[in-house]
């Protein structure tokens, strides 16, 4: 009977690892067909570190962090040590084994200049182990007759078996336990076959193990991992995410599988990015002071602002604030339903499903924002998820679907602009599909990081890059609209003042005075 690694014991047994590895060991090539993609085949095993910290557990969530862009999957076998183990032989090794199960050894190939071999931050990180969600007893399979597959939102990426391994299990506990003390708990995970590649926030990464040929195909289950997008920057005090050509190919697995990946838009051309070079430029922080400007100025003149650089569709239509002239602003945070469907609703409905990902993992001042296509007839929220929001900081919650439990959620302080109430569940026409991808809401494209800002106006979407020149020109605008305003409330006819010919003009930059 396989073992849950979800409630594992303080003290390993035969079936049951500990909570906490002491070590977990990984090699670096062991499968003749990553060895085959890599271009070279090592004579003997060599292994790198991983900290205890990097584990985690199926059904997790996993951030690339700020800034990265090669974040890579590597589905493996995690062999796990059942007694002491000390200077043993490779055909002694097996019997010091007591399970195996499912990982992933995730690594961000941008980090790797600064790490010189170690692998300690390309792939030490926080949650960059994840195994599980069962443990196979060593003594009910064939340690040549185990199979590895992964897939990447569902499509089948690697699948391999452990028959022609360049280095089987018993070596690998031979050779290590020449030096190391291995304990019960120890972790070693034996290498990923061809087909490791990079995955981005959003993708679902899933790992199986199994023993297809053995009495009752006993198998782990499916280690499932979530990728999303950090918004915590690296500082200056340390190495920062760096790629070139060299390392998207190697993360990809070959220029063929670059060239693909750019073809469908999921990856970056090749540019001759110079290795150690700068974040991107792209990086942009929604600051207090910026803040302050973005608030005094009106969504409508922000629109404005927008529409002269050609975005012209950057409203979320039919949106209104459950709070009579409430502000929002912040960054999105992107959660994405698809029609109901039942078998889809059964595989993606359930659990720690993406809808409540989203509301348990939005940061503070951060915007959900949900595409729903515009459909009212059910909740796409409801009074526990918005209070989750409002707990964990989120600066508003913008939906283009219904609000469930609608006065309940009123009555929170966090801003929600929504097509208005409905009773129904989600499951009525929703399913929780995806977060932190790039969506459609209120006929708007919203991407992670965007800006939101709505009033009694309507909510909109500025790109970050945008964002510092549009904020300036409308508060420009919005002084103007003032001097206005005023001469308006004096009496002056709006002919030649609304909009300003140029002996108005004169008259407001004579108002305005230097500035």
């Amino acid at each position: 009977m396989n073992a849950d690694l979800s409630s594992r014991p303080a003290e390993a047994t035969p079936d049951t690892p500990p909570g906490t590895p002491g070590k977990i060991i990984a090699v670096h090539l062991n499968y003749p067909s990553r060895a085959a993609q890599r271009g070279r085949v090592p004579a003997k095993p060599s292994y790198f570190l991983k900290p205890a910290s990097s584990l985690a557990v199926s059904g997790g969530i996993l951030e690339r962090p700020a800034g990265a862009e090669l974040l890579a999957f590597e589905g493996e076998i995690a062999i796990i040590i059942g007694r002491r183990t000390r200077r043993v032989s490779p055909a002694e090794g097996w019997a010091a084994i007591s399970g195996v199960t499912a990982a992933n050894d995730f690594g961000i190939y941008d980090l790797r200049t600064a790490d010189k071999g170690s692998n300690l931050r390309s792939k030490g990180g926080d949650g960059f182990t994840p195994l599980g969600p069962r443990v196979i007893p060593a003594a009910a399979v064939d340690p040549a007759g185990l199979r590895v597959r992964t897939w990447v939102n569902g499509a089948l990426v690697q699948d391999d078996t452990t028959a022609e391994l360049l280095f089987p299990f018993g070596q690998l506990v031979a050779d290590l336990s020449q030096l190391l003390t291995l304990e019960p708990g120890d972790v070693i995970l034996t290498g990923t076959p061809a087909g490791s590649s990079v995955v981005l926030p959003g993708d679902v990464v899933e790992v199986e193990v199994d023993a297809p040929d053995a009495a009752g195909a006993p198998s782990t289950g499916r280690l499932v991992t979530t990728i999303t997008e950090g918004r915590a920057a690296f500082g200056d005090f340390g190495s920062g995410p760096a790629v070139d050509d060299l390392q998207r190919i190697e993360a990809w697995g070959s220029e063929e599988e670059h060239a693909a990946a750019v073809a469908a838009g999921r990856a970056s051309a090749l540019e001759g990015t110079a290795a150690g070079s700068a974040q991107p430029a792209s990086a942009f922080e929604l600051t207090a002071e910026l803040s302050e400007q973005i608030n005094a100025v009106a969504v409508a003149t922000l629109s404005v602002a927008l529409r002269k650089r050609g975005y012209h569709d950057i409203f979320i239509e039919g949106v209104s604030s459950n709070h009579p002239g409430a502000r929002l602003l912040g960054r999105a945070k992107t959660l994405r339903f698809i029609p109901f469907r039942p078998d889809l609703f059964a595989s993606h409905g359930g659990g720690f499903n993406a809808q409540k990902r989203a509301f348990d993992t939005v940061e503070a001042g951060e915007v959900l924002v949900i595409e729903a296509r515009g459909e009212r007839g059910t909740g796409t929220v409801g009074d526990v998820l918005a209070l989750r929001a409002q707990v964990r900081g989120a600066a508003g919650i913008v939906t283009d679907g219904g609000v469930r439990d609608f006065d309940v959620v009123a009555g929170f302080d966090i801003p929600v602009f929504s097509q208005g109430a409905h009773p129904s569940v989600l499951g009525r026409r929703h399913v929780p599909w995806e977060v932190d991808v790039t969506i459609a809401c209120g006929g708007a494209a919203v991407q992670p990081g965007d800006v939101i800002v709505g009033d009694g106006d309507g909510v909109i979407v500025i790109p970050p890059q945008l964002v510092h020149e549009v904020v300036a020109e409308a508060l420009e605008q919005e002084r103007q609209d003032a001097y206005v305003a005023e001469q308006v409330a004096n009496g002056a006819a709006v002919d030649g003042l609304f909009p300003m010919n140029a002996a108005w003009k004169a008259r407001y930059d004579e108002w305005e005075g230097p500035r």
